[in-house]
């Protein structure tokens, strides 16, 4: 099977994409980059993981350009909400990514987080297989969080220390 993986970071790849080779799959990773804050953050996992990818001989595809305004306005006002909007925004990327590109299915490194919603992941990549005619092929990668965390260290990965917004920068650095 010829896969599109989202890829949120380099070390959240990790154990999906070894478990995935280990089923035989083929996989190609997508980075979607529109949703990190600040530019220099985005900057820094981008090249994480194609440091990565490259050592790993994994074909990547990262998103041109840096429409942070284009998330900002769709969060705005509905913060509550902005994990589900962030999720639909990275899925139905890959998603588009994977019909125009011909793949057969795709998912996402977002499963393999503890931190994640995965239930609304699972969710809402399953909707955008049917609004796009691409299958998501689930998987539960989060029994792997520990090995991916002690290669990550490993191998000298830059790790963040936030899932990417603005929103969740400023809940891991503003503590009143």
């Amino acid at each position: 099977m010829k896969l599109l993986l989202h890829t949120c970071c380099g070390p959240c790849t990790i154990y999906p994409l070894g478990m995935l080779r280990d089923e035989g799959v083929e996989v190609t990773g997508f980075f979607y980059r529109h949703n990190i804050h600040p530019y220099q953050e985005c900057l820094r996992r981008q090249e994480t993981l194609q440091d990565y990818a490259l050592q790993e001989r994994l074909p990547l595809i990262v998103t041109p350009g840096y429409e942070l305004e284009g998330f900002l306005r769709k969060a705005a006002f509905r913060e509550a909400q902005r994990c589900r909007t962030c999720y639909q925004d990275r899925l139905r990327a890959t998603a588009r990514q994977a019909l125009r590109d011909g793949f057969e299915a795709f998912s996402s490194t977002l499963l393999y987080s503890r931190h994640q919603q995965h239930d609304l992941i699972r969710a809402t990549a399953e909707a955008i297989a049917r609004e796009t005619g691409v299958a998501f092929l689930y998987r539960d990668f989060r029994p792997g969080w520990q090995a991916g965390i002690t290669a990550s260290k490993s191998l000298g990965m830059y790790r963040q220390p936030y899932c990417g917004c603005i929103y969740s920068e400023k809940e891991r650095y503003c503590r009143p």
